[in-house]
């Protein structure tokens, strides 16, 4: 046989057996479940819709810094002679408190030297006053018409003019000398802790030295960032005696849970975050080391650490409140209704770190979906649990899916 008929005697053969196995698998009979039962619906969890007024809270993270932060200089020049114990890092002292005494000797000699010439200054200003008594004398004597500038040489205007000049000068000389001699004297200007000393007993300052740094234990401040469009939802005090929006800062890294200090909102700052481009907000907290009595047994806020505050906005009315993650995709809602599933487009006035603040496109007291579902159609068949439990315990749905046969 011929290589070319042996070709397509294989072929043949081959068509043949294509044929007959497609004959078989489209003969075969379809197996089929005796009793077949209806489509069950979703199994669903629900919870109602509840409308109200809320107050929601953003958060918003920031750093802690001192309202009150300032490098003690001297403003006049000495060596130290005293220095008081609680000028030391993290010392705290009260406003007026003694910090350090320069050397007041050459000060006082100034002063003294100061005065004496003040003494001097009125002296010469008495005395000039009597001889221009004397020069009045005597121009009334002489009876003559003499121009001003003459009338004025005459009397010893300027001689007096000078005088009197000479006695402020003293004065003010006397005044100065008095005021550097109070200035070796170092008081604290507020009530402070220290952080930093650069100068002990011995040492010699110049004005303008760095002595150390204090910062104010009055106030701290946690400047935080939050975004642009929640701006509108703060408040910001409108006078010295006015609060702003109340906030709980918090250390989640170094306090126990639940531990927190109370602040309120102080100023928002006029410009954004470098990086972020958010803006910047100041938070007040009043004596952050607890200090005061009633603060005590509360945590103290360090300068310096990372913080997280969390700022309750303005009360919001007539929404309704959703945990986020019932929020769907493009800002829609499963809504159970008729037990059927429907994708409800909702309007969300403000959302915050759990829950979106719903202002329209959901009814108080319907069923809001709170299952995440695999397959999501509009109309698709839902129950509950309590829709799935029958007469005596046995599911509904089993009920209904008898065996048609029977």
């Amino acid at each position: 046989m011929s290589t070319k008929k042996t070709i397509l005697f294989s072929l043949f053969i081959l068509l043949v057996g294509v044929i007959v196995t497609v004959v078989i698998f489209s003969t075969e009979p379809t197996a089929e479940r005796g009793g077949a039962t209806k489509k069950t619906a979703m199994l669903v969890d629900v919870i109602e819709a509840e409308k109200g007024t809320y107050s929601p809270r953003i958060r918003a993270m920031g750093a802690v810094e001192p309202s009150k932060d300032i490098i003690l200089s001297p403003r006049v020049g000495g060596e130290i002679l005293r220095r008081t114990e609680a000028f030391t890092p993290g010392g705290h002292v009260r406003k007026g408190e003694l910090l350090l005494q320069i050397d007041p000797a050459d000060y006082r000699n100034v002063l003294q030297q100061r005065k004496s010439d003040l003494r001097q200054a009125v002296a010469d200003l008495n005395i000039e006053m009597g001889r221009q008594n004397v020069a009045q004398k005597d121009y009334q004597l002489l009876d003559e018409n003499l121009s001003q500038e003459q009338e004025e040489l005459i009397l010893r205007k300027p001689q007096l003019n000078a005088a009197r000049s000479g006695v402020e000068a003293a004065r003010a000389a006397a005044s100065q000398a008095e005021l550097d001699l109070q200035r070796t004297t170092i008081e604290a200007p507020f009530d402070a802790q220290i952080l930093s000393r650069n100068v002990n007993m011995g040492s010699q300052v110049a004005r303008g030295d760095n002595l150390g740094r204090l910062v104010g234990v009055e106030t701290y401040w946690v400047e935080a960032t939050v975004p642009l469009s929640k701006l509108r939802w703060l408040e910001f005090p409108k006078d010295q005696t006015s609060k702003g929006s109340p906030v709980r800062v918090r250390n989640r890294s170094a306090w126990q849970p639940g531990e927190y200090r109370q602040g309120y909102l102080y100023k928002l700052v006029g410009s954004l975050e470098n990086q972020t481009r958010m803006a910047r907000v100041l938070v007040s907290v009043s004596d952050p080391l607890g200090y005061e009595k009633q603060n005590q047994d509360v945590p103290a806020l360090m300068i310096g650490s990372y913080v997280e505050a969390n700022i309750r906005a303005r009360e919001i009315p007539g929404v309704i409140r959703l945990n986020r993650g019932y929020v769907r995709d493009n800002e829609t809602v499963w809504v159970m209704e008729d037990k059927k599933l429907h994708i409800r487009d909702v309007e969300i006035v403000f959302r915050d770190d759990q829950y979106a603040y719903i202002q329209q496109g959901l009814n108080e007291g319907e069923k809001i979906v709170t299952t995440n579902l695999s397959t999501v159609v509009e109309g698709a068949p839902l129950r509950t649990e309590s829709d799935s439990t029958g007469v005596g315990g046995q599911p509904s749905d089993s009920l209904s899916q008898q065996n048609e046969n029977e």
